[in-house]
């Protein structure tokens, strides 16, 4: 049996991030299945109200794309750059004909593969953090190999802002993506 290849721990890694992003705020998290992953979505979240600050709706499942890097990004202002190979993927994430939500959420790692994890017994610590987006209504691409996009760094991916997305999801509020000029 062949290891696992680095992409494939900096993959597994995203997964666990979001298992724990997810539990700790009280979200169900499914993985993706291979007809999933093939219209990429890797997991769904599934959320049950009431949410902090919430609307009507008292049921919100959000499909995520998930990534990881080790490429630690350049900040442009509020934001952090980060290119999003394949642009069918990006097409998938911007489409506003869809009826569940989706959003992407990249994981930036340490760039020395020694960092990434500690363990000792008082605790279990995945370093650096992820961040959201969503990419309905960003504008098509001209580029064919993949797109650059701008994740908000007011938008960690974490227990309170999951459970704020999906608050914000409730009073049927979709966010959408903001264009930065580059």
């Amino acid at each position: 049996m062949k290891p696992l290849t680095t992409n494939n721990i900096e993959a597994e890694l995203s997964y666990a991030y979001l298992h724990a992003v997810a539990s700790k705020a009280g979200v169900g998290c499914k993985l993706g299945s291979r007809h999933d992953d093939n219209a990429g979505i890797d997991a769904e979240l599934t959320g049950w109200g009431p949410f902090p600050n919430g609307g009507y709706l008292t049921e919100i499942d959000i499909k995520v794309q998930l990534k990881a890097t080790v490429k630690t990004p350049v900040p442009k202002g509020e934001y952090w750059p980060y290119f999003l190979n394949g642009i069918s993927r990006y097409d998938d994430l911007r489409k506003e004909t869809l009826s569940t939500h989706r959003i992407l959420v990249v994981l930036f790692l340490p760039e020395n593969e020694a960092d990434w994890l500690g363990l000792n017994d008082e605790a279990l610590i995945l370093r650096k953090c992820a961040y959201w987006v969503s990419l309905r209504g960003a504008k098509s691409s001209s580029n064919s190999s993949g797109q650059i996009i701008y994740l908000p760094k007011s938008q960690r991916f974490d227990p309170e802002g999951l459970l704020a997305l999906m608050a914000q999801l409730s009073h049927n509020k979709v966010p959408t993506y903001q264009e930065i000029s580059e």
